[in-house]
């Protein structure tokens, strides 16, 4: 390299590095703009009503972030109160169930006795029957009482918060009809657990498992099946006092009972549990769940 050509080729790489950073600077702009930078700085009543006709057509990603940003520029207010609720309505339509968790847990600690508080609870109550389950349901198809039924509990729990605290709201009749639903699903779990160990000849424990399906939800549709499979412990006990004393009460309250027919339970097949793809399948498949009301 002559010394003539050496400034030469240092102005054109200096002028190269300039437009290689412009041009970085140019793509990093289009790419960062969104809708943070088409809110910002806008009135908080125009936010509000974009975000309201972001949730009209069901674009819940974008009516968040309208909404976020409306309660970062202006945190005060019933419309910044507002658009709190909105944006966990929002995540929980969009599936965010843990987001929608977190902003409703930070709402009620914020405002405990706000108007909508009934409506936070109900929607938390929600948004935890949909948690874990959901995915179990669609993909695999597979019965949700069989399942941690943690978040379920905690669904019902507040679901029981609203009918309970708030009976004259317009989500306390809804609520307790979840709770009906909820309670057959604990009930038909613990109907499973006793079935499983009736078949294993753990005959103690699944008399416990029954009895405690008809202490704590009497008034389920998997009562009398409790009292079936009390029977057929008793029977594999030997204790011929106990199970004639389940078999009177089934008659009784059931006359058209399987169980009487030696029709029930209807386990599973052994081939079909060598089969990886056969799924799981309980002697109450065949009694199907209510489905729960429509999501509001």
């Amino acid at each position: 390299m002559t010394k003539s050509t050496q400034p030469l080729r240092l102005l054109a790489v200096a002028l190269l590095s300039v437009a290689v950073m412009s041009g970085c600077s140019t793509i990093k702009n289009r790419f960062s703009k969104g809708e943070s930078d088409i809110n910002e700085g806008v009135a908080i009543g125009t936010l509000y009503e974009r975000g309201h006709g972001q949730m009209v057509k069901g674009r819940w990603d974008q009516a968040e972030e309208t909404y976020k940003r409306l309660v970062a520029q202006y945190p005060y207010g019933p419309e910044a109160e507002q658009a709190q609720i909105e944006t966990a309505y929002a995540q929980y339509k969009a599936g965010k169930n843990e987001d929608a968790i977190t902003s409703i847990d930070r709402f009620i600690r914020t405002y405990p006795t706000h108007r909508s508080i009934a409506y936070m609870y109900y929607l938390r109550g929600l948004v935890n029957s949909n948690r874990d389950t959901v995915f179990l349901r669609k993909v695999w198809n597979l019965d949700a009482s069989r399942r941690d039924l943690a978040t379920l509990n905690q669904a019902f729990n507040d679901f029981s918060i609203v009918v309970n605290n708030y009976p004259n709201s317009p989500y306390a009749d809804d609520a307790r009809a979840r709770m009906g639903i909820l309670r057959d699903l604990f009930a038909r779990h613990e109907l499973d657990v006793g079935l499983y160990y009736l078949r294993r000849g753990a005959y103690v424990s699944a008399v416990s498992r029954a009895r405690a399906l008809l202490d704590t939800y009497p008034q389920s549709q998997f009562a009398d099946d409790a009292v079936a499979l009390m029977a057929a412990a008793y029977k594999g006990l030997g204790n011929t006092a106990l199970y004639d004393g389940a078999m009177g009460q089934l008659k009784q309250t059931n006359p058209t009972h399987p169980y009487l027919s030696g029709r029930w339970p209807d386990f599973p097949g052994s081939l079909r549990k060598l089969n990886p793809f056969a799924g799981e399948k309980s002697p109450v498949d065949s009694v199907a769940l209510p489905p729960p009301p429509l999501n509001k």
